[in-house]
Formats: C-alpha cells, structure tokens, sequence
C-alpha cells in the first residue's frame, strides 16, 4: 500500500468543496472528488467522479471505485448538501426525501463503506459537514435542519461504532459563509448578511477557506484525540443572545 493519504471530498465542485480540495492538497493529500460537474480548477493529480448523491447505486460503489483508482482511503469529507427554502407547509414529499438522501443518507453510506477500509488500515477519518442550522431553526428549511441535526447524531454514532478501530468522526458546524447555501435567499440575501454580522462577535462571515483549513486540521494527527464531536465555526453567532447593535442601544459606551 502507497504511503500518500487518500482524501475522498462529496460535494466538490460547491465553495466549501474548492475550498478544500486547496487546503487537502497542500497538507500532501491525493484527492478523490466528487460532485454533479466537475469544480472549475482540479489538481493535476485529483481524480474525479461525476454522480448524483441522492441516487443510493451510485453512493454505494463511490468509495470503492477510488480505492481501486488511488488505492486507499484515509479521509472522507461528507461536504455535499442540497435543499430548497420551503415551510413544512409547503414542501413535496419529493423535495423533503432529496434533502435527506444527499445530507443524511449519502453520508452514512459512504461512512460506512470508507470505514470498512479504514478498518483495515487502522486509521482513518470521517468529518461530516452540519450546519449551526442544525440547532437554529429558521422555519424556512425543515429538511435541512432535520438532516443536519441528524448528520450531528450520526457522528457521535460512527465515533462509538469504530473508534476502537482507529477511525474518528468528526463533525463541523459552521455559520455564515461564503457559498451557495448562504446566497440562496433571493430578496433577503443582503437583509440576512446585515443582520448576521450584527449577530455575529466577530463582526463577519467566514470564508471557504476559513472552514476548510478546521477541516484539515480537524482531520490531521494533531487532532488526533478528538472523535465523536462537532466543532462550531460561527465567529461566536451562537453564543449572542442580542444583535450587536442592540446591545450598543443598550449600553453605548461598551458596544461602539
């Protein structure tokens, strides 16, 4: 077995995915990705898989199809997500079904495939990408939040299921940042990103990069210790209980 470390990323071609694929490259990963088209720029070396995550043929032979390509596997991000802003008066059967099948799903089956490699190894890690919607509902989004609270659940169970085996999930939750899941409101986008800054400590969104460099460290061996949990990448937006320019109404010496 080569000694290079394999990383499989679903969901590619998205900022988060790009984001990413950077970051794993320069930590000396080979990269397996996948998505519906393919990302705008590839490593020279990556190797691509072009598939729909809410058909279960194609998530069950996924990882087997690049540990027979780059053989092994040492990382998979689960980072693919898709949803449509509906109330749970309004959304289909249909939609609320895709929503789980590519954020809930698809994860667990290509957990349980890599894990089966990893198994063997010794070593390995799962990090699953949630959502601070998972514990902050808006209403507008009921499968969404039903599968990312339930791809939290899913990474406490994958931790208890083949830690003594040596592989570690690891999930992460982030906030605001810059991508297709925090542009996708229409009329509100800049009501939103107003609000949330104020909401937000640290006065900003994330960048991609932000989050995907916690990944990669999250998956390297510095991290080593840390399974079973889920890591808030929020600029402290769920620790404020006010929006910054109330507190500033409040007390105006203290919030400037």
């Amino acid at each position: 077995m080569k000694d290079r470390r394999v990383a499989l990323i679903t969901g590619a071609a998205g900022g988060l995915g790009q984001a990413l694929t950077r970051d794993l490259a320069s930590r000396g990963y080979e990269l397996a990705l996948t998505d519906l088209a393919a990302p705008h720029a590839l490593p020279s070396d990556a190797f691509f898989i072009d598939g729909d995550l809410s058909e279960l043929s194609f998530v069950e032979g996924l990882v087997d199809r690049v540990v027979a390509q780059c053989g092994r596997i040492d990382l998979l991000v689960n980072a693919a997500a898709w949803r449509e802003l509906l109330t749970l008066r309004t959304i289909t059967p249909q939609s609320f079904e895709k929503t789980l099948r590519i954020g809930l799903t698809a994860p667990a089956f290509l957990a349980r495939s890599a894990a089966a490699h990893m198994e063997r190894q010794q070593r390995g890690v799962i990090v699953n990408v949630s959502s601070i919607m998972a514990d902050r509902a808006s209403g507008i989004a009921p499968a969404y939040v039903a599968a990312k609270g339930g791809l939290d659940a899913l990474t406490r169970d994958l931790a208890v299921l083949y830690g003594r085996s040596g592989v570690r999930a690891v999930g992460v939750a982030p906030g605001a940042f810059d991508g297709p899941t925090s542009h996708d409101y229409g009329p509100a986008d800049q009501a939103l990103k107003t609000y949330s800054e104020q909401m937000i400590p640290l006065g900003r969104w994330a960048t991609a990069d932000e989050v995907a460099r916690v990944i990669g460290w999250l998956a390297s061996d510095e991290a080593a210790y840390i399974s079973g949990t889920t890591v808030v990448i929020d600029g402290g937006w769920t620790a404020s209980l006010y929006p910054r320019n109330i507190s500033a109404q409040i007390m105006p010496t203290e919030f400037t």
